[in-house]
């Protein structure tokens, strides 16, 4: 559905090039073959024995290896961020749940609407602007600096972390706001159960029943919700990284569509499908252990 085609864009930097020299890098690269069967089998062969060809604007890399190079920026700045971004949002909005009419309940369930409804383009240029541009306390873009010289293991891992905060707070802000809605509507949905009268007319104390009762069973919605975001970590990935120039599998993503390296999307695709159906996998596995009769 690209315009363009691919033996130009690998031939699009030498001038006047010849009809007999685009013939043969069509020949070389499969492309005189036709595009379905005999292309589409050859991908799908290639592909199971881990050839996922190689990248027209990288210079001839292997696809692989770009991938690899990018996933571990990617995984670092969106692991994390999913990370504190659980932690917070589900405590956020169990609270909120458990205490809800309160003050801290307006409050918290305000600013995740805010958090949710802010696009992560937009909070994130809200963040550059006012701590890397206005106060000067962080970098503006990159994910270390350059031309610097490490004076260590420690040295490197500050720098790094020193560019990550930004984006990391993008990441993990972005993602509270969710979190936290959707704990808060379980947890009251929750105490509506009669297990929850029940283990209240036991004695339990109240801090007891929200461990134990209340939040395993309010877990599930989110569970899913946390395996939706983690297989579409690179569509996330493309808007953050864009923003703070991050180099991930979005800017890659953003760069292969500018230049049409087609072997390249075709890769970040298949990474993001098999991650959807690995994070959904894990969402399953993780069904069984919070609910017993998912089991059944």
């Amino acid at each position: 559905m690209m315009p363009g085609s691919p033996e130009r864009i690998l031939l699009g930097r030498i001038p006047n090039v010849s009809g007999e020299v685009v013939a043969a890098t069509r020949e070389r690269w499969g492309l005189d073959k036709p595009l379905f069967p005999d292309q589409f089998v050859a991908y799908l062969a290639a592909t199971a024995q881990g050839d996922l060809g190689f990248s027209y604007g990288a210079r001839g890399r292997p696809v692989t290896d770009v991938l690899l190079q990018k996933l571990g920026p990617t995984l670092l700045l969106f692991g994390l961020g999913e990370l504190i971004a659980i932690v917070l949002g589900l405590a956020l909005g169990a609270y909120s749940g458990w205490r809800r009419g309160g003050v801290l309940d307006h409050l918290g369930n305000g600013l995740s609407l805010i958090l949710y409804s802010t696009p992560y383009f937009l909070l994130g240029m809200a963040l550059l602007l006012i701590f890397a541009t206005g106060l000067g306390w962080f970098p503006t873009f990159g994910i270390d600096t350059v031309g610097r010289v490490y004076s260590g293991p420690l040295d490197q891992i500050a720098d790094i972390g020193f560019h990550l905060a930004l984006p990391l707070a993008t990441v993990a802000l972005g993602l509270v706001g969710q979190y936290s809605i959707l704990m808060r509507s379980s947890i009251v949905e929750t105490l509506s159960e009669d297990y929850i009268t029940t283990a209240r007319a036991k004695g339990l104390t109240e801090g007891r029943v929200l461990r134990t009762h209340a939040i395993p069973n309010a877990l599930l919605p989110a569970v899913t919700l946390i395996a939706i975001n983690l297989g579409y970590v690179v569509a996330g990935a493309i808007t953050v990284e864009v923003v703070f120039n991050w180099p991930g599998l979005g800017t890659l993503t953003v760069d292969a569509l500018s230049s049409r390296d087609f072997p390249v999307l075709q890769g970040v695709f298949l990474l993001l499908s098999v991650g959807v159906v690995l994070a959904n996998l894990v969402a399953d596995l993780t069904y069984g252990i919070l609910d017993p009769r998912v089991r059944t």
